[in-house]
């Protein structure tokens, strides 16, 4: 296989060890999405079974999700000073334990407990997986590995709902967390033989402040974003408002005394000096306006299946499933072209097919027949997954590789800020939605005005992938920087 031949010059390590490394990262991130996937279709039956009420269980997803954005800025610094090996398989370990403890949970408490301990481990992992891959491989084969990290994201995507169904029915929602077990043994004893160190000197104090202030700011955008879903009730439109503006107050705050703080700490926990690149900086971008267009799809996409068409939770979850499938298509091979061509011409492509497969979403007929959204959200997969190996590709290849935990760093926070953002927009739309709904005295809207508030949320989502294709675009004959 090409991923694993040698050439003389090549940078990384030779290829049968990539081969172990890769396994590795890949079971790592095989458990991290089967758990965000499947851990959501049981939330009703872990609600009944530990007698918590919608609140409460809701937290379950919150949880992981608020330790996993407050961290990963952290974890990305980190990653220099302890070494990827070190991280990496702490990381893991503690995401493995923490699904035993997820299992074997009594309480609501003691298991939103440890989906934050698995949140820690997980960002821990995650920040710096794409930095391990540009480590491990030559840049010749970086967008080969990249593309197929995507496909196996996509798949574990689309077979994760289904895997969540059957573990559901045949053993309990205990065994979505058990699964997890097997699996983290085998990718902690792989990371700790394989992995590389990759460490560097330490040339100052580590930036405790840069950490806290993230950690602020990410938490309180996840916040806003959620008291944003609050919007729609027309009963608590106002304290949702209210709270949701309270938080964004609190992340802006944060983020600019954040900034200020990288520019005058002697070892920044995000060194500045990577936007330096043109490129990077622009690839940064482009990702984090197509995520805000996903992330406003994602969500929008269930209500317009379930609330306006009528479909079930089941139904809905099938019809989603083209959208993965698309990745899986021709996210490989985005990447290999992305070797040898232009990863910004391939990225902007991407985006373009993107948005006509957004715009054929909001087109959909006042009652959408399964294989009229089937085809549709096939053409919004394969144009998000043409895009996306190319565009990481071009962040993590524009930085200089000692730089390499932060870029990765850059990269999921980009991801986890685009769909928070998205989220948050499609609750703002949704809310004007149900205010004008209410003006004419309806108490809710009806299937039909459900319908189109989520098409006017689907060109708001268009209106996002062309402003991400507009910045791509921009870097379309650019000079490399010179990289060490």
């Amino acid at each position: 296989m090409e991923l694993f031949s040698d050439q003389p010059g090549d940078e990384g390590l030779p290829g049968v060890e990539r081969r172990r490394v890769m396994i590795a990262v890949m079971l790592a991130t095989t458990m991290a999405v089967f758990d965000g996937t499947i851990v959501n279709v049981a939330l009703p039956q872990i609600g009944q079974a530990l007698a918590a009420s919608p609140g409460q269980i809701i937290w379950v997803a919150n949880a992981y999700l608020l330790a996993v954005a407050m961290t990963l800025a952290t974890f990305a610094s980190l990653s220099s000073r302890v070494g990827f090996r070190v991280q990496f398989s702490a990381g893991l370990a503690v995401f493995t334990l923490a699904s035993l403890g997820c299992a074997l949970s009594s309480s609501i408490s003691m298991l939103v407990a440890m989906r934050v301990l698995q949140g820690l481990g997980g960002a821990a992992m995650l920040s710096i997986a794409p930095a391990i891959h540009r480590t491990v491989f030559p840049n010749r084969l970086l967008g080969r590995i990249l593309g197929l990290n995507a496909v196996l994201v996509a798949a574990s995507t689309a077979v994760g709902p289904a895997l969540g169904g059957t573990l559901l029915a045949v053993l309990g929602w205990q065994w979505i967390f058990a699964i997890n077990v097997p699996l983290g043994i085998g990718a902690v004893y792989l990371s700790m033989t394989t992995v590389p160190d990759a460490r560097k000197p330490a040339m100052g104090r580590f930036d405790t402040l840069g950490a806290v202030l993230s950690a602020i700011a990410m938490g309180a955008l996840i916040m806003a974003a959620d008291a944003c879903a609050g919007l729609a009730d027309s009963g608590q439109a106002g304290k949702a408002a209210a709270t949701a503006g309270a938080f964004g107050v609190v992340a802006l705050a944060a983020a600019v005394v954040f900034v200020w703080d990288q520019r005058r700490a002697a070892e920044p926990l995000l060194p500045l000096a990577m936007f330096a690149s043109g490129r990077f900086s622009l690839a940064a971008l482009t990702s984090l306006a197509s995520f805000v267009g996903q992330g406003i799809a994602f969500v929008a996409l269930p209500f317009l299946f379930q609330n306006a068409y009528g479909y079930s939770a089941f139904q809905s979850a099938a019809l989603f499933t083209p959208w993965p499938i698309g990745i899986v298509l021709v996210a490989s091979s985005a990447g290999r072209l992305a070797d040898r061509h232009s990863p910004a011409v391939l990225s902007t492509l991407g985006l373009a097919l993107f948005a006509v497969g957004l715009a054929l979403l909001a087109c959909l007929p006042d009652q959408g027949r399964p294989w009229d959204i089937a085809w549709r959200t096939l053409v919004c997969g394969m144009g998000f997954g043409f895009f996306q190996s190319p565009n990481n590709r071009e962040m993590l290849s524009n930085v200089a590789r000692q730089y390499n935990g932060h870029a990765s760093g850059v990269l999921a926070i980009m991801r986890t800020f685009g769909q928070c953002l998205g989220a948050a927009l499609l609750g703002v739309v949704l809310a004007i939605c149900t205010a004008r709904a209410a003006a004419h005295g309806q108490v809710q809207m009806n299937a039909a005005e459900d319908a189109q508030a989520i098409r006017l949320a689907l060109w708001v989502a268009v209106a996002a992938i062309l402003m991400a294709a507009a910045v791509s675009y921009r870097r379309i004959g650019q000079a490399r920087p010179p990289l060490s």
